[in-house]
């Protein structure tokens, strides 16, 4: 079971998990639906971690996230140590 934090994207944001940039590549795209604002886009961090991301007038802010799934090694590209 994962849980989702929410975090609202400001410059600097990192994911808690693995200390990556919230607004620097790689990620995932999974998925990328329209809204009446602009757009959420469904991405998943090197780590693992699935993340909501919205798009809109103010820019692109991760707004949920969850845990990288147990037992799963994160990628070396995500900014993991090890």
């Amino acid at each position: 079971m994962t849980s989702a934090h929410a975090i609202t994207g400001t410059a600097g944001a990192v994911c808690p998990y693995c200390g990556w940039p919230d607004d620097a590549e790689p990620f995932q795209l999974v998925s990328r639906h329209s809204t009446a604002a602009g757009s959420t886009v469904w991405t998943r961090c090197g780590c693992g971690s699935l993340q909501v991301r919205a798009v809109d007038g103010r820019g692109v802010r991760v707004v949920t996230r969850s845990r990288p799934p147990a037992g799963v090694p994160p990628t070396r590209a995500c900014g993991t140590r090890g």
